[in-house]
């Protein structure tokens, strides 16, 4: 099962990894509350920061491959470039695991799709609106 969220792209290291986790990684913010039940009944724990209500409800998608994005043509994205604020819509599947820290379900990133860009190169924005409507 999965589901296509739109979401506001947060501390996206797509082409590099988090130093943090070790992992590339993406924060999907601003999720409608919709997408929030969606998620929740796939098992996904979506979270909410007090600390930075900007984020608003949101998941942070992990990998250990590089996270490929995608313009609304189908052309592959510089993934170095997305910066805060890009708008996207993106299919969310999930993953079981196991450990000897616990068990649970997390998000897992089957497609990153930017519809607006807000270029990362310091200061610089750009991009244009783009509606995704099977999107929540």
């Amino acid at each position: 099962m999965s589901v296509v969220v739109n979401a506001t792209v947060m501390y996206a290291a797509l082409t590099q990894k988090n130093d943090l986790s070790d992992k590339y990684q993406v924060d999907l913010c601003e999720l409608s509350p919709t997408a929030v039940r969606k998620l929740e009944e796939m098992g996904v724990k979506v979270n909410n920061n007090p600390d930075k209500p900007e984020k608003g409800d949101f998941i942070t998608c992990r990998s250990q491959r590089p996270i490929f994005a995608y313009d609304t043509d189908g052309n592959a994205l510089d993934g170095s470039i997305v910066g805060n604020g890009s708008k996207a819509a993106a299919s969310i599947g999930t993953y079981e695991w196991n450990n000897k820290f616990g068990k649970g379900t997390s998000p897992t990133l089957g497609r990153l799709v930017i519809t607006q860009l807000e270029i990362y190169d310091g200061d610089a924005a750009g991009g244009a609106d783009v509606d995704i409507s099977e999107a929540v």
